[in-house]
């Protein structure tokens, strides 16, 4: 039955456009979700937590504006 209700809510989404508000939602909540999951991922696997900050830091270090 979820699966039938999922598919309903995606085509009334599909008929009217989403607005600003709700559009900005979504994204806080996706991006909340995200950044819980890194923290998640560094407090478990903290050597490659590292490992990722520095490769990161080093792109940062050679990237040109």
């Amino acid at each position: 039955m979820p699966d039938s209700e999922d598919s309903a809510e995606r085509r009334e989404r599909h008929e009217q456009p989403e607005s600003d508000a709700a559009r900005r939602r979504r994204r806080a909540q996706f991006l909340r979700d995200l950044n819980e999951a890194k923290e998640l991922r560094e407090r478990v696997q903290p050597r490659k937590a590292r490992a990722a900050r520095m490769r990161q830091a080093m792109r940062m270090r050679t990237f040109r504006w």
